[in-house]
């Protein structure tokens, strides 16, 4: 059986990492490169870095802030924030990211995936979306959350899988930041109606959280924020629970 992964974000505007609360009200989380450092050490076994700065305000992630990050850890590393090219996802690759994530570029032109995993492989290209129930359906939205569209989460899920994307990091607006817990529901619906990994975001408050999000929402890795950036979950800690509940991780 695959084990289960723990996964570190890291949103980062204008260099800093940030956390919010339903993708709003910033504050400074610390220094990037540290951070990533210390997770690295700490048993973390991949990290996201999403510069949600970039797709707003229309510039690039930071290439030498990821050749920085790459050059102090020694696990996989995602990056995202902004890429809408085959040139972005070089530039990013040559500078040491191990995958690449895209969102609101991907749903603005799908035909981008086909293009990225043509050039550099289904491996390397994860989809991010962003998705809250209106009227009681999950819909996408785009820009960090501020843009809402007519998309539905789970058509776009299969979308993405069949143009050959590796990986789904799906986020749930309405519980992102709230620490109540992941959304298991939808997460479950997603993991039965696709075969790539899922990766499920928003909503990590507690262990038990994590635990949840792996037997209820059937997810293949979980990543969280604050309660790692803020000390308020060990990863080590997590790790040594969940195996004494019976989910494969790598100690």
């Amino acid at each position: 059986m695959l084990t289960k992964r723990i996964i570190p974000c890291l949103d980062i505007k204008n260099g800093r990492t940030v956390k919010g609360v339903n993708f709003v009200d910033l504050r400074d989380a610390g220094d990037p490169v540290e951070l990533a450092s210390i997770y690295a050490k700490e048993g973390a076994d991949e990290l996201v870095f999403l510069d949600i700065s970039a797709t707003e305000e229309k510039r690039k992630t930071l290439a030498e802030l990821v050749y920085h990050v790459a050059e102090t850890i020694n696990i996989p590393f995602t990056v995202g924030g902004g890429i809408s090219s085959v040139e972005d996802v070089d530039i990013l690759l040559k500078n040491g990211a191990d995958k690449v994530s895209i969102n609101s570029s991907a749903v603005k032109r799908p035909e981008l995936i086909n293009e990225l995993v043509a050039k550099f492989g289904s491996q390397c290209i994860v989809v991010a979306i962003d998705a809250k129930q209106v009227d009681g359906v999950w819909k996408v939205h785009l820009v960090g959350g501020k843009v809402p569209t007519e998309i539905n989460l789970f058509d776009w899920a299969k979308e993405v899988e069949e143009r050959g994307a590796g990986e789904i990091l799906f986020t749930s607006m309405d519980h992102d930041g709230t620490k109540n817990g992941f959304a298991n529901k939808a997460l479950a619906q997603l993991s039965k109606l696709v075969n790539i990994p899922i990766i499920a975001s928003g909503g990590a408050g507690t262990i038990s959280h994590f635990t949840d999000t792996f037997i209820d929402g059937k997810a293949d890795a979980a990543l969280a924020a604050s309660v790692f950036h803020f000390k308020e979950i060990e990863i080590q800690v997590l790790k040594n629970e969940l195996k004494r509940e019976g989910i494969p991780v790598r100690i």
